[in-house]
């Protein structure tokens, strides 16, 4: 059963149709990769799902509420959860510090002097720490972690309100090919521990390959094409679209040291 249900999305700016009445599905505990060449509409596609584009038309519900026109806070409050291309933490606050200000936000509490906001919610901040493998650095500032690590506790902010959709853009932006494959591993896992949905952008098509239960492909607004990754890999239309003619998608083992290569 579908969790995110997006239908006929559309969205022009000035004389240009950045994205051109495209309908999808993710369904829970499903990783879904939306990809494309530059100026496909993946950005537009994603930023209208999280709120920060309002669509000329079509729908995006979230279990049937509609989201389209709701601001991202309020997105959020739903159960959206986002990751960005550049990881957005506090670097003057510690790991968990950053966490338990994710937890405050979800409660829409407020803090006086009297009050401290190092004690909200202190445990369970840990214990998404805890599921990203980031427990042991808890009281460590952000800001002497190595760009995985960061990543890590991006997402751990993420899974803050409990998450039925995940969003993540360019995850592995940035990242070394190991660290890669382990934050992918690392969400593929609780995806399916949370029975979460995530819908995420990528330019490593090693990753998408390797990670992506299904696969969206945007050219020029439009949807091209749509299947599991076997399917993806050898459609013409993709092909055409990313090499022109006469080249294919390297095949490569997946889920074994995804190589550097990236497609843009």
């Amino acid at each position: 059963m579908s969790l995110l249900t997006v239908n006929g999305l559309g969205k022009s700016f000035g004389g240009v149709r950045a994205v051109d009445g495209i309908s999808f599905d993710v369904a829970a505990g499903e990783l879904l990769a939306l990809i494309g060449p530059n100026g496909a509409g993946k950005s537009t596609t994603f930023n209208m799902v999280n709120g920060q584009i309002r669509p000329d038309t079509g729908s995006i519900a979230l279990a049937g509420r509609e989201l389209a026109g709701l601001k991202p806070r309020q997105i959020w409050q739903l159960g959206v959860g986002r990751t960005f291309q550049i990881a957005e933490t506090f670097s003057s606050l510690t790991v968990v510090e950053n966490v338990q200000m994710a937890l405050i936000s979800h409660d829409r509490r407020l803090f006086s002097m009297w009050r401290r906001a190092a004690d909200h919610r202190r445990a369970e901040a840990l214990a998404l720490l805890e599921q990203v493998g980031m427990a042991a650095q808890a009281d460590r500032p952000c800001s002497v972690l190595a760009y995985g690590d960061v990543k890590r506790v991006e997402l751990a902010i993420a899974m803050a309100n409990q998450p039925k959709l995940l969003l993540m853009d360019e995850p592995t932006a940035g990242m070394a090919p190991k660290e890669r494959n382990e934050l992918m591993a690392l969400t593929k896992r609780l995806v399916v521990e949370r029975g979460m949905a995530v819908l995420f952008t990528e330019h490593s098509m090693d990753v998408v390959f390797a990670y992506a239960d299904r696969m969206i492909v945007l050219a020029r607004g439009r949807l091209i094409a749509e299947g599991r990754p076997a399917e993806i890999r050898d459609h013409p239309k993709v092909q055409e679209v990313y090499f022109g003619s006469g080249k294919t998608f390297e095949k490569k083992a997946p889920l074994q040291n995804p190589s550097t290569r990236e497609v843009a």
